[in-house]
């Protein structure tokens, strides 16, 4: 999924940038209204962090510009906790409004939730008779929901939204348990192990990477709805 950064400060945008290639976006990056524009014109973007105070071009402006080119699920990101912007930018049509100082968890949490709901198609999961619900947090095999723990439905969640690509152990733990969690490397491999044996017939789907981590790997072509 692409990711459009735009603030005219380089230490916001490698905040953002590095909490969100962790959760597996591509990011683009703007330093103004006007380079996020042409980034726009010439890619595919999913969602756009959106800064208001900026030379040249204004947020709220470029917003505007935005619109005009594609409806793109936005996060005006600010300085300013003013009422009076917060009412303006949602007349606009903004998805999100966050106030400098924040969480970047929070803001991942909130770019999340709005592309969420402006890309429903991505809330489930389908391989042959199985189905991951995203949304409801459940997982069906022939029709019949598979009972499993919140913690193994996250793990298998991220290891879809990373498919194909090796996840280290101390990922899995910073991910789904936090970044101050003191487990170690057999928590992973307890929920993984309790994971495999819930999903049956379908616990290959994780792989192991030997010296590394898991894998969510398949061999035929999947499919959302």
């Amino acid at each position: 999924m692409n990711l459009l950064i735009v603030d005219d400060e380089e230490l916001i945008r490698e905040v953002i940038k590095e909490y969100s290639i962790y959760e597996g976006y591509h990011i683009f990056e703007a330093e103004d209204g006007n380079q996020a524009l042409e980034i726009i014109k010439k890619n595919d973007i999913d969602a756009i962090v959106l800064d208001i105070m900026m030379p040249k071009l204004d947020g709220f402006s470029t917003y505007k510009e935005i619109k005009k080119i594609k409806n793109i699920p936005t996060i005006i990101l600010s300085a300013r906790s003013d009422e009076y912007d917060k009412l303006f930018g949602f007349e606009l049509g903004i998805d999100d409004y966050l106030t400098k100082p924040f969480s970047p968890k929070e803001l991942i949490a909130r770019i999340k939730a709005i592309t969420k709901r402006n890309h429903p198609e991505e809330n489930r999961f389908v391989y042959q008779d199985l189905i991951i619900d995203f949304q409801g947090y459940a997982i069906y095999i022939e029709g019949k929901e598979i009972k499993v723990t919140p913690k193994e439905f996250e793990i298998l969640a991220y290891l879809i939204q990373n498919k194909n690509i090796a996840v280290s152990r101390e990922a899995l733990l910073s991910q789904i348990w936090g970044y101050d969690f003191f487990g170690d490397d057999r928590t992973v491999d307890t929920h993984i192990k309790m994971l495999r044996n819930s999903l049956g017939k379908y616990r290959d789907i994780i792989h192991t990477v030997r010296g590394v981590g898991y894998k969510f790997e398949i061999k035929e072509t999947s499919s959302s709805i």
